[in-house]
């Protein structure tokens, strides 16, 4: 399996509307791409995610703690905690990884 940033935007356009495409699926792996158009309305998951962004810079909030993020970094936001991307740039889009069971994994496991 091999996928590009290219390969995922094309297939983000194709599901028209949607600010998220689902792109691959393994075990208890999910692999997607996300672009929020100015704002993300996501609400907590009951999984672990991962985030790698692609392009663009902006602030992810994360449990209450706000930091400034940019193209080329790994963010995580643990099953349940309430997070968002805030004043992301029009360019922001982010590969986002969902692993392991509902509730998350043990911390330092």
């Amino acid at each position: 399996m091999r996928l590009t940033a290219e390969n995922a935007m094309t297939s983000l356009a194709e599901n028209s509307g949607r600010t998220s495409s689902e792109l691959f699926k393994h075990g208890s792996l999910v692999l997607r791409i996300c672009k929020p158009d100015k704002v993300d309305l996501q609400t907590p998951h009951s999984r672990d995610e991962a985030y790698l962004v692609i392009s663009g810079s902006g602030f992810f909030m994360n449990s209450g703690t706000r930091r400034p993020f940019q193209a080329g970094e790994f963010l995580f936001a643990a099953a349940g905690a309430e997070h968002r991307f805030e004043e992301f740039t029009d360019d922001f889009a982010t590969w986002v990884i969902f692993y392991g069971p509902d509730g998350g994994e043990a911390a330092g496991a």
